[in-house]
């Protein structure tokens, strides 16, 4: 097979590639087993082979889609010329648009056309609505042959290639330029009716300057005359060359008056997904499609059950997703926060963020409005640096001042600012149009339907579409310093302009005269004098953002609210029960802090250079720096566990191992108690101590009460390496996990020296599998397995293991565990040179069982070791000095055990304590077990009133 250079391959096609977009097998053309020698069955080979090819962005969802798997077609409408740039309103008032729907190939169809003249059809749509998806969808589809047959010949044109093309050239040539099989096929000659069977496509007319003015674009009905590219798609246009052939044209609601009106035959609108069932199917496919067969697609059900929930109430999240490009963001966040794990490439919150807005605005410029001669191409103003500049102002200023939802009128102060010239007008105008909407939304509020239009003295407010992009954008409009005050701004021009200027005086009052007035040229000509000014004013500023990070992070304020990650999970899926309390006054902007440092990452940086946003390696150098400085000062002081598990994302957006290394070192304990753990926070915690050295080790790494499975504790291994205590209390973690807490104590790398399990379903069979563990084991020295299941085979088992190993303290209770068992395993660690302490409370002992343990720790001579047993809150006929943890431990623990035996036990320590009393002669000692009585009863007394019982 002949195919193009790779170089010249990849400089045929600059799509603006929307992420719904699609690919499909290529058998169907492949698979022949001789090379095809018709022109268009080469032209549809290579067509489907170049159109197939997606963004990387797309292989986060694991792997190429095909388009039958994948698309969900946008809702299409065709307007009438009249009311082509009319806005649609509500996005959810569908009723009146399900009439007029279309699809694409209905706007070709072959009864509409006229003897001897194809069909012109303008397909527009603001950002985001699915443009480019639908373009990729039509060529492949003729190319498999499922759809526009009675096309023989279908040529595609980006029309951002065309506008780079300086020579002049027939149409024959740009066809033959682009598809050299098509060089001299008959079809394109210009004679006869031919042409009637070609349809050309034309994407994103708005990167082109057309002008259909005859005083300046001549006519032109030669398929061979060389012209310059946009004079042939006028003519092209005007039917005068190839009148027969049909055309689509895709462009930006701002462009659709380029082309003249009596130019196009039909208008047609893309509004996206404006229906809830459009947006369920395209989450379907994208959650479901890599979870086929696995155990994941239960989770992945449940998912797409609640986003629809979350849809069909009209929230806000809908008001987002009747863009296509929204669904695609909230699915690529989704996947992030539940389908991440160790096989996964990297991924951070930051680059889903930065990839969406390459994927929609990649190569966007800002060009001039309509109206205008000056040439696309010489404007070179990036439109996402436009999007900073002005919506990310307000994004900031919303920040700052805590604010998510905006008026008219601020918008129009934002937004509009102080345009003075026809070029800003025009550009703002463009902006408005195409842009803006695609990045606010209306605000819902709270019982009002977005479908219900706001009464005469309601005010009509905005917020960006999700949360995540006001913060988002507001960090990328710190990190830029667009925030910088004018003197610091005009200084760093000033001072790059002087250092290319000569010693010429008349020369550099001409080029500071651009800048600045000159009566205060004075002022900045002392950069002259002193050109480290401007370097001070740089780094006080970027000092100036580190202490913003981390002010933003460790506000006592946030200090209570949910960690960052479940914040963003509530904001896709809702939330469903009863609503967290919200401890900080306004709304929490917690990923705001942790964008910019996600944007420091070397891999964003890059894909915002591509948007035109650079970011200077030596500002990433002194930000961190400075911010080393700052993390390590707070984390001197305690953090709840919601502000360090942020803490843990903060240094995962980073991607800066060595700066993460140095900042752990001033962490001694992590505790993420209560903190619902996933596969992505699982993930990050593991990433992050892994940048740590092997030397690097935690005095305690608490994850009780965090929902932990047998999955997320494998991928918990690394972490578990750096860790001296750990705590796995209450968590899910069944037969099964003991496997993977097996293999960690026998991993010669591991230094566990506490381990904690208890109220884990462990039973017996698994904790017979941890078992297997401890004689090769020599770190371990307090485990704990109370409440686990381990029963009266597994003390036995227990019994015989502890001979070799190092253990000082062991904790048994609550594990049905009989009299004989219990004794046994006390004689094991009788004869055990280390363990000073079993604990055996609640287990189902007798009197006489709990007197012969209490006999069997006392030491009956000096060369006797003592045990310390704790059986009941008395040893013997004396208090236990441990009676008081013993009834704390239940306290804290009663909610999730088993009230009737905790209940049984209680009255068990009653009698406990009521023959020991009767046993004391001192009156001081009877006191003190009426003391013990009181707390028992008392206990047991919250048991029976079924309510919750205070913590200790």
């Amino acid at each position: 097979m002949s195919t193009l250079p790779l170089s010249q391959l990849c400089g045929v096609w600059r799509w603006k590639r929307l992420p719904s977009a699609t690919t499909f097998p290529c058998s169907t053309f492949c698979s022949a087993s001789s090379e095809p020698t018709d022109p268009i069955e080469i032209h549809k080979r290579k067509l489907f082979l170049w159109f197939s090819h997606l963004p990387r962005e797309e292989k986060q969802f694991g792997g190429y889609f095909s388009p039958d798997t994948m698309h969900v077609d946008p809702l299409i409408v065709e307007r009438k010329a009249a009311e082509r740039v009319g806005l649609l309103g509500s996005p959810f008032r569908t009723r009146d648009l399900s009439s007029s729907s279309v699809t694409v190939e209905q706007l070709f169809e072959p009864a509409d056309r006229s003897v001897g003249r194809g069909v012109n059809v303008l397909l527009y749509g603001a950002v985001g609505t699915g443009k480019s998806t639908v373009f990729r969808k039509l060529v492949l589809d003729w190319c498999r042959g499922t759809s526009l047959n009675h096309f023989k010949l279908l040529i595609p044109f980006s029309c951002e290639d065309l506008s780079q093309m300086t020579k002049a050239a027939s149409l024959r040539d740009l066809v033959s330029r682009k598809y050299l099989h098509l060089r001299k096929h008959p079809i394109l000659s210009g004679e006869g009716n031919q042409a009637e069977d070609v349809l050309f496509l034309f994407n994103g007319m708005e990167k082109i300057n057309l002008d259909f003015r005859i005083g300046a674009t001549e006519l032109c009905s030669d398929p061979n005359e060389a012209l310059p590219p946009t004079v042939v798609v006028v003519n092209l246009l005007r039917k005068y060359l190839l009148p027969e052939a049909s055309i689509l044209v895709t462009t930006r609601l701002s462009a659709v008056d380029r082309v003249p009106q009596r130019y196009v035959s039909r208008y047609a609108q893309i509004c996206g997904f404006m229906d809830p069932d459009r947006q369920r199917a395209y989450f379907t496919k994208r959650l479901l499609q890599d979870t086929v067969g696995t155990s994941r697609k239960q989770e992945a059900e449940a998912l797409i059950e609640l986003l629809y929930l979350n849809l069909q109430r009209e929230s806000q999240l809908a008001a987002a997703c009747f863009l296509p490009s929204y669904c695609w963001l909230t699915c690529a966040t989704l996947h992030c926060l539940h389908f991440t794990d160790a096989a996964s490439p990297t991924r951070t919150l930051t680059s889903i963020y930065t990839s969406f807005l390459r994927l929609n605005f990649g190569g966007e410029v800002l060009g001039p409005g309509t109206g205008t001669t000056v040439p696309i191409q010489e404007h070179h103003s990036s439109l996402m640096l436009y999007v900073v500049r002005t919506l990310g102002k307000l994004a900031f200023d919303g920040v700052a001042d805590k604010r998510t939802s905006f008026s008219e009128a601020e918008l129009e102060q934002w937004v509009g600012g102080k345009t003075k010239t026809d070029e800003e007008l025009r550009q703002l105008a463009m902006f408005r149009t195409d842009v803006l909407d695609f990045f606010l939304a209306p605000c819902v509020e709270h019982g009002k339907r977005l479908s219900e239009e706001p009464g005469g003295n309601e005010e009509k407010r905005y917020v960006f579409a999700v949360h995540g992009m006001q913060e988002y954008l507001a960090a990328l409009y710190v990190v830029l310093g667009e925030n910088k005050s004018v003197l610091e701004k005009l200084t760093k021009q000033v001072s790059v302009v002087i250092g290319q200027a000569s010693e010429d005086v008349s020369a550099l009052v001409n080029i500071l005269s651009k800048f600045i007035p000159l009566r205060v040229f004075a002022v900045f000509n002392l950069l002259k004098l002193f050109p480290n000014l401007y370097e001070k004013f740089s780094r006080r500023n970027r000092s100036t953002i580190a202490r913003t990070m981390v002010a933003e992070m460790f506000r006592s304020e946030d200090s209570y609210n949910e960690d960052v990650l479940d914040q963003m999970e509530q904001s896709l899926l809702g939330v469903h029960g009863p609503k967290p309390k919200q401890y900080s006054e306004g709304p929490p902007f917690e990923l705001y802090p942790i964008f910019m440092g996600g944007l420091l990452h070397y891999g964003n940086r890059v894909l915002l250079q591509q948007l035109g946003c650079e970011i200077q390696s030596l500002t990433v150098s002194q930000i961190t720096g400075v911010l080393r400085k700052y993390l390590v000062r707070e984390l001197s002081k305690p953090q709840p566990p919601e502000e360090l598990m942020d803490l843990l994302v903060l240094l995962y957006e980073f991607q800066n191992p060595r700066l993460t290394a140095e900042v752990l070192a001033s962490i001694r304990s992590i505790r993420l108690t209560n903190i619902r753990m996933t596969a992505l926070k699982c993930f990050i915690l593991s990433s992050v101590l892994s940048c740590a050295p092997s030397s690097y080790l935690l005095e305690e790494l608490n994850l009780s009460s965090c929902l932990l499975t047998q999955d997320l504790l494998q991928m918990l291994g690394p972490a578990f390496r750096h860790t001296r205590s750990l705590n796995l209390q209450f968590n899910n973690l069944g037969p099964e996990s003991c496997i993977v807490l097996r293999d960690l104590l026998l991993d010669p790398n591991s230094s566990v020296r506490s381990l904690q399990l208890c109220d884990n379903p462990l039973q017996e069979s698994g904790l017979l599998t941890l078992l297997e563990a401890l004689p090769e084991n020599q770190t371990l020295m307090h485990l704990s397995l109370m409440h686990t299941g381990l029963g009266d085979e597994g003390a036995l088992e227990l019994a015989q293991k502890l001979q070799h190993h190092p253990l000082q303290e062991l904790n048994v209770a609550y594990n049905n565990i009989g009299d004989n068992a219990a004794l046994a395993l006390v004689d094991a660690c009788r004869e055990h040179p280390t363990i000073h302490t079993v604990h055996l409370y609640l287990n189902p002992l007798s009197v006489v069982g709990k007197q012969s343990l209490y006999v069997r720790g006392v030491a009956m001579s000096p060369s006797d070791r003592q045990v310390k047993v704790l059986a009941s809150v008395t040893e013997g006929s004396d208090i236990s000095e441990n009676w008081h943890p013993i009834l704390s431990v239940i306290r804290e623990n009663a909610s999730s055990w088993d009230r009737s035996r905790v209940t049984q036990q209680l009255k068990a320590f009653l009698r406990d304590l009521e023959w020991g009393r009767q046993q004391q002669p001192s009156f001081w000692k009877r006191l003190h077990f009426r003391r013990v009585e009181m707390g028992v009863r008392k206990t047991l007394q919250i048991l029976e009133k079924d309510c919750p019982p205070p913590s200790a």
